[in-house]
């Protein structure tokens, strides 16, 4: 359940987006947008229209509505700095409602085809990316996705500013086999019933094998599960050392509160999550999570001045409660490389400013720099492994002394295969997996 916090905050989001619209419309009709504090600026040309589309509401929405609000917020630095090409960016923002299937790809058609969208920021689950992904094909259109993700996926019509599994979970796994990490071995794998945590699971299981190592267990859920007596009963009888989990959305509440009935101890069994970031803590109980651990490429905790200045920011706009994570900061990016690709292209063309981002576009932003790769629109980032302390925060344990080169097909699992559109046209180089077989679950 969520807390009063969580809801207060829920409001004032829902408050601010219409206030936005507000000032979108405002612009649309006087050639201007006027933000708090800022002196009005005047539109050399008639504003150009991006997509957002995340899920407001369902079971997604405890993850998707805070995209949705930091890509907002980094229309409005954009707007407020003069806009691109002496555009100002107007924003149509679409609910899906976490129905991968069937609105996921309807609201990404009415953004192509009616709206007029040069670009759309958006998705989370891999479920609603692949969903949309003929209609980006089929219309000619350009998704920025801002999540981690399972790779084994390559397409010129998305760029993935999120982390791959060679950038997040395999990095993360090396730190918890070794010493530093505690030299665990036991490892049992958990995730929600969907194309992430099974292909995801899928290279774990290569990776701990070119080790000499197995899962110990592997289970999964639906998406919105809420009972995990079962799956907790079954991990401890397991006797791991550590669990992976690839849990999505509002069911990590359960799933964390199972963990603490019964007795299952962080410091024992540390659950190293890639999908929990400061986002989904502030629905979860302190207590239910303090000392488990999650991998990403940012946390909010991070000591630099960039950081802090960009988090002081964006809370003295949403308020003193919100907080920032991994997912957030991914789609922020996203808004900005697509306005310096953009500025390289010089128009809004959608094959100008692929082309644009192939020329290895670089971003110094809150989590440091970052530079998109020329071969497969893909983005360099760090790995960063966290513990989750009592003020539902992370205390940074681990940090990749490098960038990670993005490798969506990681050798351990598709040996055959690589994504390089400077070999090919639009043709990925290699033969492409398939996906594994789900049976029974959210595709």
């Amino acid at each position: 359940m969520r807390g009063r916090q969580s809801q207060s905050a829920d409001l004032m989001t829902r408050r601010q987006l219409l206030g936005h619209a507000a000032r979108t419309i405002a612009a649309a009709s006087a050639g201007a947008l006027v933000l708090p504090g800022c002196r009005p600026r005047r539109a050399s040309a008639a504003p150009i229209k991006v997509g957002i589309l995340h899920s407001q509401t369902g079971t997604m929405a405890i993850s998707e509505t805070s995209l949705r609000d930091v890509e907002l917020f980094a229309i409005d630095e954009i707007n407020a700095a003069g806009g691109v090409l002496g555009h100002q960016i107007e924003a149509v923002v679409e609910d899906p409602r976490s129905r991968a299937a069937d609105l996921f790809p309807k609201k990404a058609r009415r953004l192509l085809e009616q709206e007029r969208v040069a670009v759309v920021f958006g998705c989370w689950t891999s479920a609603s990316r692949k969903a949309v992904l003929p209609v980006f094909e089929e219309l000619g259109g350009l998704l920025f996705y801002p999540l981690q993700y399972e790779g084994a996926e390559c397409s010129p019509h998305v760029v993935c500013t999120g982390l791959v599994p060679n950038q997040q979970i395999l990095p993360a796994i090396d730190w918890l086999l070794g010493p530093e990490g505690g030299s665990r071995k036991r490892v049992f794998l958990v995730g929600s019933d969907y194309v992430y945590p099974r292909v995801t699971n899928q290279i774990v299981k290569g990776y701990l094998g070119s080790k000499g190592l197995g899962a110990v267990g592997e289970v999964y859920t639906p998406l919105g599960h809420r009972e995990y007596a079962h799956v907790v009963h079954d991990l401890v009888a397991a006797e791991p050392d550590a669990v992976l989990s690839t849990i999505n959305g509002d069911s990590n509440v359960a799933f964390y509160n199972e963990l603490i009935r019964q007795g299952v101890d962080a410091e024992r069994i540390p659950v190293l999550a890639s999908s929990v970031s400061e986002d989904e803590l502030r629905s979860l109980v302190p207590a239910a999570v303090k000392g488990h651990l999650a991998a990403w490429g940012y946390f909010q905790s991070l000591a630099t001045v960039e950081n802090q200045r960009f988090v002081a920011r964006f809370q003295a706009e949403y308020g003193p409660d919100r907080v920032v994570g991994d997912p957030m900061i991914s789609a922020y990016s996203a808004v900005h490389l697509w306005k310096l690709a953009v500025e390289r292209a010089g128009t809004f063309d959608v094959d100008a400013v692929r082309q644009a981002l192939r020329g290895g576009i670089e971003l110094d932003g809150p989590g440091g720099l970052i530079r998109v790769d020329s071969r497969n629109q893909h983005v360099y980032r760090r790995c960063r492994v966290g513990r989750i302390n009592e003020e539902r925060q992370f205390t940074i344990l681990h940090e990749s002394p490098e960038l990670i080169a993005p490798e969506p097909f990681p050798a351990s699992a598709f040996p055959d295969a690589r994504c390089d559109w400077t070999r090919a046209v639009d043709k990925p180089v290699g033969s492409l997996p398939s996906q594994p077989t789900i049976s029974g679950a959210a595709s």
